[in-house]
């Protein structure tokens, strides 16, 4: 790609290509909570579909780096209102006993996006221009989220929030079945009670009684970021290359371990609950980096190094995928009352992009 756009070897100008995502990201993150609380969880996930269409497909016929630049800053805008929606509507669309498994469920598509993209992204060393091929490829994803959420149910809570009693009950007999109807509409109006202001300042969100927990979720997705798992699966191939395992083999195997700490959270989130997954998923992490800095001391010599190094680093990977990523979202959007709710959500992520930048 950097060939093909005539900024081969200049560092600079490949940074900006992914930080001009996370730009974006973090603009599209502050503005996620107005749009899905404006236009409906529903058309929230449309609307952030639309903007990744735009930049994929800007970013597949670019001719030089401002174009890839531009198609970025898209795809990064609909990254950021993206994750806050997905959040909210899991946590208002499903029943309490499986919330957490749901929940999970982001963790493990995007996890499963990664390896597809791994897959998609191999013959790019092989074919020349194949990296237009990739960008067309994600538009397709974007483009079915846009067709099947038309099919999808809006968020009671939010119908209800809007004066639109009807179509929330009519929504939670889609979901829930008619014998459940009554006693899912009796739970969300005592839940809304007291919540009927319908205009949210940001003084409530900052010096308000729910700085704490903003703060908390803030510090959560900080932390996460943090955690040092963008820099693991940057060098994870530098790594396994120093083991003698190609890039692509040492990618497959990152994949697996993210794979299978995603499917523990999943069976796992709503009978261990998120405190007990959080607390197992940063220990594991910090045991994980204790053998990552044992490798590289003088303590260890020979194969010793090689082994250590990368169980270290899918240990780190494999616990992070159990707890530390899934759960901060899910946790957040059950904490914040309903009113709060989407707003609060955009300004932990927006830290989520920041810290990650």
């Amino acid at each position: 790609m950097s060939h093909d756009l005539g900024f081969h070897g200049d560092t600079m100008a490949e940074g900006l290509v992914v930080s001009t995502c996370l730009g974006g990201a973090f603009v599209g993150s502050l503005f996620s909570g107005s749009i899905a609380d404006g236009v409906g969880r529903r058309r929230a996930f449309q609307l952030c579909a639309l903007p990744l269409i735009i930049g994929s497909s800007m970013s597949a016929t670019a001719k030089n780096l401002w174009g890839m630049l531009l198609g970025r800053l898209f795809v990064g805008t609909g990254m950021g209102i993206g994750p806050p929606v997905a959040a909210l509507y899991v946590a208002e669309v499903s029943p309490a006993y499986v919330r957490g498994t749901y929940g999970s469920c982001s963790q493990l598509a995007t996890c499963l996006g990664l390896m597809g993209a791994l897959f998609i992204g191999f013959p790019a060393k092989q074919i020349e221009g194949w990296w237009r091929m990739c960008f067309w490829a994600s538009v397709a994803p974007a483009a079915l989220l846009t067709v099947f959420m038309e099919f999808s149910v809006e968020s009671p809570h939010w119908l209800f929030k809007r004066g639109r009693g009807a179509d929330a009950e009519a929504e939670f007999e889609k979901l829930l079945g008619g014998p459940y109807v009554k006693g899912a509409m009796a739970e969300l109006s005592k839940s809304q009670r007291g919540d009927e202001a319908d205009t949210v300042k940001l003084s409530e969100l900052f010096y308000g009684h729910h700085r704490k927990v903003v703060f908390m979720g803030s510090s959560l997705f900080a932390l996460q970021q943090l955690s040092g798992i963008n820099a693991v699966f940057y060098f994870s191939s530098t790594v396994f290359k120093s083991a003698g395992v190609p890039s692509e083999s040492a990618n497959i195997c990152v994949g697996i371990a993210n794979l299978l700490g995603s499917l523990f959270a999943l069976v796992s989130m709503d009978k261990l609950g998120r405190k007990a997954l959080l607390i197992a998923s940063f220990s594991g992490m910090a045991v994980a980096m204790t053998i990552q800095a044992t490798s590289a001391s003088s303590l260890v010599s020979g194969s010793s190094v090689i082994y250590l190094s990368v169980g270290g680093m899918l240990l780190f990977v494999l616990t992070f995928a159990m707890g530390a990523g899934p759960v901060p979202g899910l946790l957040l959007s059950e904490m914040f009352p309903s009113r709060v709710r989407a707003k609060a959500m955009s300004i932990c992520m927006a830290v989520h992009w920041v810290t990650s930048f």
